[in-house]
């Protein structure tokens, strides 16, 4: 009787190859653009997918000040703050957030998507996030994701 033997092959450190891809969230939900951004940063469109290695891609989003938010978000979502004194609890709005800082919607979004751990905070440092058309990463050569 023959036995077939499979193998599961695991992607190592030293052979990912790390891709540049970039995103432009004009008009785009925000929990919907995050979760295939964070899937992105994970390396799960990969079929190298390996869940202890960080074989995820850089990602620039572009035009984080045009994301959109649906229902009453934009007025009821609160983003805390606390800097660990007394007193020094803050509260914003997702509109207050969007006006004074764009990006860091999108950032907490997908910081709360990925791995809570050394791997996770590997994986964020891809991100790059930009309220306009324009990014310094023309060298790295990106291409545009198609969701």
């Amino acid at each position: 009787m023959d036995t077939l033997s499979y193998k599961t092959e695991f992607a190592k450190r030293e052979d990912v190859e790390h891709k540049w891809y970039v995103i432009d969230a004009e008009g785009e939900v925000l929990g919907r653009l995050c979760s295939r951004v964070a899937s992105v940063l994970r390396g799960k469109n990969k079929p190298s997918y390996t869940p202890h290695v960080d074989c995820g891609d850089y990602v620039i989003v572009l035009n984080a000040d045009k994301v959109r938010l649906t229902g009453q978000k934009m007025n009821q979502k609160e983003y805390i703050t606390f800097s660990g004194y007394p007193g020094g609890q803050k509260t914003r709005t997702a509109k207050e957030l969007l006006t004074k800082k764009p990006h860091a919607l999108i950032e907490n979004a997908v910081r709360g998507m990925l791995p809570k751990n050394k791997l996770g905070r590997a994986m964020f440092k891809k991100l790059f996030v930009y309220e306009g058309e324009e990014h310094p990463h023309q060298a790295q050569q990106p291409e545009p994701f198609n969701f």
